[in-house]
């Protein structure tokens, strides 16, 4: 027999293997079964056992492969997070910079004669547009973002459903 293994109960029951089915020896009984007849259920049974192992490791390896991949796009969300909790950080350093910046301006211009006052207004415009600027990239960088994560998030939808439409289909053809 093979090693033994805990069962639901806590209780170690040995296992069965194909190689202890092949090798089983019946005793003789007078008007006991066909012997021929139970070779060849035997037979039958080790092939089938043999393929259920074979399934089942089959099966253990999946699910390994699933589980690493999953781990995998755990990384890449922990990534992905890092990233934009860093590009939300960076925005509120350039609107600060760039509050900083237009506070100095104003300043100055208040002061200044109105010669001094239309170079403050002009380095306001441009302040403002470089803010416009840094929004837009923002803008477009939560865009490309969110249409990433959105093509991740369906990508591993995809593979989810295609797995376990393989699986309910070995189940299917199993049932046949």
């Amino acid at each position: 027999m093979g090693e033994p293994e805990e069962s639901r109960t806590g209780a170690m029951t040995p296992r069965i293997t194909p190689l202890d089915i092949h090798n089983k020896e019946f005793s003789r009984s007078f008007r006991g079964y066909n012997e021929d007849e139970v070779d060849e259920f035997l037979d039958l049974v080790v092939a089938e056992f043999e393929r259920l192992i074979r399934e089942n490791e089959e099966l253990q390896s999946t699910i390994a492969g699933l589980e690493s991949r999953i781990e995998h796009y755990k990384g890449l969300e922990e990534t992905l997070k890092n990233a934009i909790v860093l590009a939300q950080k960076a925005a509120d350093e350039i609107k600060e910079a760039a509050a900083r910046e237009a506070e100095a301006i104003k300043r100055q211009a208040e002061i200044r004669a109105a010669k001094i006052q239309a170079e403050a207004s002009e380095a306001l415009r441009k302040s403002q547009e470089g803010i416009e600027i840094q929004k837009q990239r923002l803008l477009k960088f939560r865009a490309e973002m969110k249409a990433f994560l959105e093509s991740t998030l369906e990508l591993l939808d995809e593979n989810v459903n295609r797995i376990i439409a393989g699986l309910e289909d070995d189940r299917e053809v199993k049932s046949m």
